[in-house]
């Protein structure tokens, strides 16, 4: 199984202490201005893609809809995850330079 990059970094914020997880703590981290990116589960519910797409423009913090619940909560040693924010710039960076070449490769 080829290991994903992206669900790695995550792995790695959230042992570095740079990650949030779950509705309530995503949504102070986008409020506080802590987050840096923030990604919701491609099967989360449409209310919960809707809320967290609308704070983030709001807020101007990049969003990116990304992997299941089960591998993005599996990833950083969780439960299901259907949303969580990377509070660290390099972290953040990192995931969004992975998923632009993704989308390049497509």
């Amino acid at each position: 199984m080829k290991t994903d990059k992206i669900l790695s970094l995550l792995g790695l914020a959230q042992k570095a202490g740079k990650l949030v997880s779950g509705e309530f703590m995503t949504e102070n981290a986008i409020k506080d201005g802590s987050a840096r990116i923030v990604i919701v589960a491609e099967d989360a519910s449409d209310n919960t893609k809707k809320k967290f797409s609308n704070s983030a423009a709001y807020y101007e913090i990049p969003i990116a809809i990304y992997g299941d619940k089960e591998s993005v909560g599996h990833a950083i040693g969780k439960e299901f995850r259907a949303s969580l924010a990377v509070t660290d710039d390099g972290f953040a960076n990192a995931i969004s330079r992975e998923l632009r070449n993704r989308k390049e490769e497509a």
